[in-house]
């Protein structure tokens, strides 16, 4: 840096003092990722596919007990929206705690790991506790290339807004922030809190972000969603969860770019911003819509080989796509932050990272 001119260097480090802590609000359910080698016989055993994701069954019960007896086990902080605000944050790398994130978990062991692992990643979490449900836990059963995902949504599933969100000091950590980001799995744990937020953020003109997530969300959870849209200033979504909603919305076409242009033009609370609309495709190109029109923007190359799990590849997307938005930047820089942050995650197992980003 000393080889810029004075006037300039100053200028840059004012621009990175722009960012504030608890800029970033994300509200979720956190799940302790348990990931670690397995054997045929072990999916086998609890009737689990090799490449898959399911909810816990009573008969999972003893998996959660078996994966952490294994040599190999690796704990993560986990859960879509947490995943999302964690990438953020190491994208920007400093100030930490540019990123609050509230979500429900138990008091106990596995509530301690994820609170450690949140503050290794400079996660500013807040997490309502409770002793009555265990903390939730996604059991990750890796073999060769593939993952099988066991979810125990548990304590997540019992954030109660008037017991936490609704605390002053709660409440105050939330209003400072600008940009808000809630993935759609919240719509099935606590609607009430995710309209506070969006209320609040369209009211001050802040930015309000959500995700379709899974297409069970637009099928099940079609009120409470369409409740939240009027509210909704940037949409993220797969190509998967674009049809999804297209059919329950009635909008009578699988063309993703008319999808994105219908979707911006659902009502909207606050006009002074047009609801920006994006939808990721995997390898082909992301979708967004840009004033009145739907344009593709083409992801990074990859060779097959490198590609070890794309398993957390959206919610990278969405994380890289915030950390430039909360510095202010255009949308095609934001899509272009999340093309590199999804490009990174899928060559390691999990939603993990390298210590550094080698982004410009």
């Amino acid at each position: 840096d000393y080889l810029v001119h004075p006037k300039v260097q100053h200028t840059i480090i004012h621009l990175k003092k722009q960012i504030l802590e608890n800029t970033l609000f994300g509200m979720g359910n956190p799940l302790l990722d348990i990931s670690a080698v397995v054997d045929k016989d072990f999916l086998d055993k609890f009737g689990l596919k090799p490449n898959d994701q399911i909810l816990a069954e009573d008969k999972h019960k003893a998996l959660f007990d078996e994966i952490v007896k294994k040599s190999n086990v690796e704990y993560h902080a986990g859960g879509s929206t947490q995943n999302s605000v964690k990438i953020a944050q190491w994208m920007i790398q400093k100030p930490h705690k540019v990123a609050t994130f509230f979500g429900c978990i138990g008091s106990d062991h596995f509530g301690e790991i994820l609170k450690k692992k949140a503050e290794e990643a400079h996660v500013d979490a807040h997490y309502y506790e409770q002793n009555v449900v265990p903390t939730g836990t996604c059991a990750a059963c890796i073999t060769g290339d593939n993952r099988s995902l066991v979810a125990n949504l548990a304590a997540a599933n019992c954030y109660k807004k008037e017991k936490h969100l609704d605390l002053d000091s709660n409440w105050e950590l939330a209003k400072k922030a600008r940009v808000y980001y809630i993935a759609g799995f919240f719509l099935t744990v606590s609607p009430e809190s995710i309209l506070k937020v969006a209320k609040h953020a369209s009211d001050n003109n802040k930015i309000f972000c959500m995700n379709l997530s899974a297409p069970f969300i637009s099928q099940f959870f079609k009120q409470p969603l369409m409740e939240i849209m009027p509210y909704v200033d940037i949409l993220f979504g797969n190509e998967t969860e674009a049809a999804t909603f297209a059919k329950e919305l009635g909008f009578e076409t699988d063309d993703i770019g008319e999808i994105a242009k219908k979707t911006q033009t659902l009502p909207k609370a606050n006009t002074k911003r047009q609801r920006v609309v994006v939808f990721t495709q995997g390898k082909d190109d992301t979708v967004a819509t840009v004033g009145d029109r739907a344009t593709m923007f083409p992801v990074l190359d990859i060779d097959q080989n490198d590609i070890v799990d794309t398993n957390g590849a959206g919610d990278a997307f969405v994380g890289g796509f915030l950390s430039a938005l909360v510095q202010e930047q255009v949308l095609e820089e934001c899509i272009r932050a999340g093309h590199y942050a999804a490009n990174i995650i899928i060559r390691r197992v999990g939603c993990t990272f390298p210590e550094k980003p080698d982004f410009h």
